[in-house]
């Protein structure tokens, strides 16, 4: 790729080649850069955009119908004056035919304002003229979502409005009555079952603002404060660069809920730098890939799926609930790719970066106040505060670290740019809400969520571990066109149930467990979220190989090689619920997190083919299996497993001096 920095440079890509690469990889950053008075005309209405989400926030919400339809009527506006029909359309100058889909985006955003009063007596009988706008509403939401995520969402909510038509065709385990364009409509715009529905209500709260809140938070300049702090605290450990990755990374996910977005921002940084120490090519870009998609998997802010587990499950559960629960499994996941970068830094030899690389830490840990809004989230949500309030005084918590921190300049200007730059990051996470509210609608009117679960668990006859296998590969299948939320929209209505009747039989609805229900549902979202490192289709990871000039489909390989705990621990999760730390106790807690701390030990060594020394093939094998052993939620698995881990550490430390890392090694790591 032109431009990128050779391997023997630590040079951050620059602004332009950073959006060329989300230009090429991330349908939310493809948009026009139009100059004059459109430039101003959008500025001033994504602003708009932000003070309404602002006002109903602090003042409270208007009715459902109103808050969400004039909510999606501003995203879809702005989507068809800034996102170009096609990839490689113009990019300079907004065409008539987008100027009339602005309009009726505007006009249906309108739409239940104007008409509220009539349409809420109506009791679901609608006119012609709410008919036609309803269907228009449908079309820009498909178009819209096309346009700023990417057309297999448009193309699976096309196929479930299909499917809602013609449903009396479908074989026998899929039929149902079908319903006409007029029921389609009016369950589509007319009730909160469709586009108006819990998807889009979501992304009128909750999301807008912490979207608001990860804007100003980059304009205080903590995005590099990051980059900073993680090269301060890993930089001169055994392969530094690739844990500076790691670190940053982690830290990156609380501002950007993109795993390539955050691939661009942090691996412009850390992939030269890795690619200098002596990783190779692949191997590099995997790292940065496997830990920025975790970025979404990081409490305290998550990725946008997230904030719907909390409406989807409902039963009282909070954000933070979902945050604390998240924890364990988060720190499992980085654990597992830190190990993995040790023993592939230890194979080949590779040290940390020289003192005269690592900045003077006295003065990166003088701005440790940079951190102070996201403590101060974390504090708040775990007092009880409301997780929109949450966000608010975590944005006035930004604007007075901002003030303060005078290597930057922070004034009203850069106030007014994070409200519009929030308010254009929101633009495809609405659509994508929207389109998700055409699949809940369809999946709840039809009984569709049912009949694929009840089909789900006969093809698995009714055995748990391979109804999950079948569910992971469904979420993996469906997150290489989908975007997390909609995947989790989708697996959470279909496939989380089939979870659930096998975890928790004959039980009803009301008595289930809350573990069951969290266990099932951080499966799916796990799965959809590791889809954006899985090959074929892994977005993240091609990204990385643009910065790093690696292959894209190694790059793939390696980055979900990197992140195979990814797909350990959502099984043990269902099978071990101790590690979303509800009704457990400490010691249950410690026990677990030892032993799969000792399990992704053994299984990295397995992976990358050294420990303290180089292992052979049977080795490997071996301490795969005991790395399996103690992952595996049992007290006699985990016993065998140690011991087996003990006798092949206490081997590994008799014989480490053999087999050590040689100038070939060295050599073929840059090749």
């Amino acid at each position: 790729m032109e431009n990128i920095p050779a391997a023997d440079q630590i040079e951050a890509l620059s602004q332009e080649q950073q959006q060329q690469l989300l230009e090429k990889y991330d349908t939310e950053s493809n948009l026009r850069r139009l100059a004059g008075v459109m430039k101003w005309v959008i500025y001033i209405g994504l602003l708009s955009f932000s003070l309404f989400q602002l006002y109903t926030a602090i003042f409270g919400q208007f009715t459902a119908y109103i808050q969400r339809s004039i909510h999606l009527g501003f995203a879809l506006t702005f989507i068809f004056l800034l996102f170009p029909s096609f990839k490689k359309g113009r990019k300079d100058k907004v065409p008539f035919y987008d100027y009339i889909l602005a309009i009726a985006a505007m006009g249906s955003g309108l739409y239940w304002t104007i008409n509220y009063e009539r349409l809420v007596k109506s009791l679901g009988s609608i006119t012609q003229m709410d008919f036609i706008v309803g269907l228009i509403v449908i079309i820009l939401v498909l178009e819209g979502a096309r346009r700023a995520v990417g057309l297999p969402i448009a193309i699976i909510a096309a196929l479930f409005l299909a499917y809602a038509m013609f449903g009396r065709y479908m074989p026998d385990f899929l039929s149902h009555r079908g319903q006409s364009l007029e029921q389609i409509v009016n369950l589509m715009y007319y009730s909160t079952d469709g586009i108006l529905g819990t998807p889009l209500s979501v992304s009128a709260t909750y999301i807008f603002a912490f979207l608001l809140f990860g804007a100003f938070l980059v304009k205080t300049g903590v995005g590099g404060y990051f980059n900073d702090l993680a090269i301060a605290i890993a930089g001169k450990l055994v392969g530094g660069p690739a844990k500076v990755a790691i670190f940053s990374s982690a830290l990156q996910g609380t501002i950007s809920g993109s795993s390539v977005a955050n691939v661009v921002t942090s691996g412009s940084y850390t992939i030269p730098m890795m690619k200098k120490l002596g990783y190779k090519k692949e191997f590099a870009g995997a790292v940065e890939a496997a830990a920025s998609t975790g970025g979404q998997l990081m409490p305290p802010i998550m990725g946008a799926a997230a904030f719907l587990m909390v409406e989807f499950i409902g039963r009282g559960v909070t954000y933070w609930d979902i945050a604390k629960a998240a924890a364990i499994p988060a720190l499992l996941y980085f654990v597992g790719i830190w190990i993995m970068t040790h023993f592939e830094a230890k194979r080949l030899g590779l040290q940390g970066l020289k003192d005269e690389e690592i900045p003077d830490r006295k003065a990166i840990f003088k701005k440790i106040y940079l951190l102070t809004p996201i403590v101060l989230i974390i504090v708040l949500m775990m007092s009880g505060i409301p997780v929109i309030h949450a966000a608010l005084y975590g944005i006035v918590a930004c604007i007075l670290v901002g003030l303060i921190n005078k290597e930057i300049k922070f004034g009203v200007r850069e106030i007014i740019d994070a409200l519009v730059d929030g308010a254009r990051t929101a633009l495809a996470v609405a659509a994508a809400t929207g389109c998700a509210g055409i699949i809940v609608g369809v999946v709840v009117k039809t009984g569709l969520g049912l009949s694929l679960a009840n089909s789900l668990v006969d093809l698995a006859g009714g055995k748990i571990f391979l109804t999950l296998f079948f569910v992971m590969i469904a979420s993996l299948v469906l997150g290489m066109g989908a975007p997390t939320t909609a995947n989790y929209v989708i697996t959470s209505t279909i496939a989380a149930p089939a979870i659930i009747t096998l975890l928790a039989p004959d039980v009803s609805q009301a008595l289930i467990p809350i573990t069951v229900i969290l266990s099932a549902h951080f499966f799916v979202f796990y799965f959809g979220i590791i889809a954006d490192i899985t090959p074929p289709v892994a977005l993240a990871a091609f990204a990385a190989s643009g910065i790093s000039g690696g292959d894209p489909i190694k790059t793939g390989v390696n980055s979900a090689k990197l992140a195979i705990a990814a797909f350990i621990i959502p099984y043990m999760i269902v099978f071990s619920p101790a590690l979303l730390m509800i009704d457990v106790t400490l010691w249950q807690v410690i026990w677990v997190v030892f032993t799969a701390i000792m399990g992704m030990i053994a299984i990295g060594a397995g992976v990358i083919g050294f420990w303290y020394r180089k292992i052979n093939w049977l080795e490997r094998l071996i301490v795969l299996g005991a790395g399996l052993a103690m992952i595996y939620p049992e007290s006699f698995s985990d016993f065998v497993g140690l011991a087996v881990f003990g006798i092949m550490f206490i081997l590994q430390l008799m014989s480490k001096d053999k087999n050590k890392p040689n100038n070939k090694d060295l050599n073929t790591a840059t090749n």
